[in-house]
């Protein structure tokens, strides 16, 4: 039973990475298409464009932070 527990917990921590980078990916892709579009007309957005796409980023982080709860923290 523990080794399926741990199984389990490893499946859990794997998707919730997976479907955090996954997501955050994406919308670090559109984020930063549009960044470039909007530096290209007024250069002085540059710093807030810069921001705005590393902003989806943050959502990979808290994906990574669950995993490392669920492997350190409930696997014990």
């Amino acid at each position: 039973m523990v080794e399926m527990t741990t199984g389990l917990i490893a499946l859990g921590a794997g998707v919730a990475i997976g479907f955090a980078a996954l997501g955050s990916g994406i919308g670090q892709g559109i984020a930063s298409s549009a960044a470039a579009g909007a530096t290209a007309e007024n250069e002085s957005l540059l710093a807030k464009m810069i921001v705005f796409a590393a902003l989806p980023e943050t959502q990979a982080i808290y994906g990574f932070v669950i995993a490392i709860l669920l492997m350190f923290v409930f696997a014990a």
